[in-house]
């Protein structure tokens, strides 16, 4: 009985997420939080033994979908699909993106275009899949997006161009979100977070990564922001190590 109960007090219970970039890193330790907290979700990667992986980990109620979001049908027919699977769309969090690093003299338009349609164009066509869905749960209570930034949204660096650009927009487009969907009663924030322990631009977390924010973190700040109160909002939430490692 004790079980039950703890079960029907779960967040997520009978609601269901949609995570975008979640084989690994930020998008998969949400996922598993969020299935944790009572939500079927899905998860979707442009790799299919990952996010099939992914998703059998992560375990019962997850769906792992092959998605690449700079394919606005792609990512429809992938929304519509998880509407079908579980009756209906709670919780959107918009967490792919890409970084390749160079100086302007250096970087390819190859790889400008690689970071503007993944981690700006394809945030928006994320959400643009997932608004009725999201219009529908805010009717009864639902009906948040998160999206994942940066620090780089609006501190530059030398070799950041393409990626300063991809996220200063998506702050942009973000509290933009937050303005245009408030009078829909759909919540929307975003996360910047400074140095995270994962997989992206090609590294790998090790010991020496202790001090970063560690995936989990935005798990949690995730969770627990659900479990806000709806008239509560915090629209831009700023996250940075406690200890920065000393240079």
């Amino acid at each position: 009985m004790t079980d039950q109960k703890a079960e029907r007090n779960k967040v997520g219970a009978g609601k269901s997420a949609f995570v975008t970039g979640a084989s690994k890193g930020i998008g998969y330790a949400v996922a598993q939080a969020l299935a944790q907290a009572g939500y079927s979700v899905t998860i979707t990667s442009r790799n299919e033994q990952e996010v099939t992986g992914a998703a059998e980990q992560i375990g019962q109620n997850v769906r792992g979908v092959v998605c690449d979001v700079r394919d606005a049908q792609a990512l429809q027919g992938a929304v519509d699909g998880h509407v079908a699977a579980f009756g209906g769309l709670d919780v959107l969090f918009v967490n792919a993106g890409v970084g390749k690093f160079a100086n302007v003299k250096d970087m390819s338009i190859e790889d400008w275009d690689t970071m503007l349609d993944t981690n700006l164009s394809g945030a928006f066509y994320t959400v643009k899949a997932a608004l009725p869905a999201l219009t529908e749960s805010a009717k009864n209570g639902g009906g948040y997006i998160f999206l994942l930034s940066s620090l780089a949204g609006k501190n530059p660096f030398a070799g950041g161009a393409a990626y300063n650009a991809s996220k200063f927009g998506m702050n942009g487009l973000s509290e933009v979100l937050m303005l245009d969907l408030r009078e829909d009663d759909i919540k929307v924030t975003q996360f910047m977070p400074g140095s995270v322990a994962t997989y992206f631009g090609g590294h790998t977390p090790s010991d020496a990564d202790a001090w970063k924010i560690q995936p989990e973190d935005i798990a949690q700040l995730t969770v627990d922001l659900l479990e806000l109160p709806r008239r509560t909002l915090p629209s831009r939430v700023e996250v940075r190590p406690s200890r920065p490692a000393k240079k």
